[in-house]
């Protein structure tokens, strides 16, 4: 994450495991100290869209917080862990969300898509973010680590050495997986080969 962290690490990492340990009290204490930060994971990504879409930070993060919640068993690592899983149910959620809208907009008619996820994405919205997906499934298909720091740097806005630590590889090949996965989606997203 960007700047300081709310809530110390090890406070977060403590609450974590007595939740995968099973104890449910600790889920409702870890609650207030994830829900700001994810709000400013959401809030990263959205920092780099376009100032007219119409994606909404407050629901993304709702959302995803209640994928992460509603697990049975979790198996957070740590503080960096549980914001990795985060980015990636955030993709999803928009992924699905872009989709599904789309089809809609196509005339597909089969998927039926509330009120909610409709105001969520917009349609020039719903484009960029499939086509991002795609372009990242193809580069994970290629170099799937390279995807995973995308993804934890754009998704969950976590710096080098939280993607580090995530993916137990040294900040400078985090950082060195960062720039070239940039430029191959760039290119990909561009139309180029």
């Amino acid at each position: 994450m960007q700047g300081q962290p709310a809530t110390p690490p090890e406070q977060v990492t403590q609450l974590l495991t007595e939740w995968r340990q099973g104890n449910d009290v600790a889920l409702s204490e870890l609650t207030p100290l994830v829900y700001e930060d994810l709000r400013r994971l959401a809030h990263h990504y959205m920092s780099g869209q376009r100032p007219d879409h119409t994606l909404q930070a407050t629901a993304l993060v709702n959302e995803a917080y209640l994928r992460l919640a509603d697990q049975t068993n979790p198996n957070w690592q740590n503080r960096a862990h549980f914001f990795a899983v985060a980015a990636r149910a955030m993709r999803q959620i928009l992924v699905n969300y872009a989709e599904r809208y789309r089809a809609q907009k196509r005339g597909g008619g089969a998927l039926k898509v509330e009120l909610d996820e409709a105001a969520l994405v917009s349609a020039e919205q719903s484009k960029e973010i499939v086509d991002l997906h795609e372009a990242l499934e193809k580069l994970a298909a290629q170099d799937l680590r390279k995807a995973e720091v995308v993804e934890l740097k754009y998704f969950g806005g976590l710096n080098y050495d939280e993607i580090a630590e995530v993916l137990k590889i040294s900040s400078h090949t985090a950082r060195r997986d960062w720039e070239f996965a940039r430029t191959w989606l760039y290119t990909r997203l561009r139309g180029g080969h």
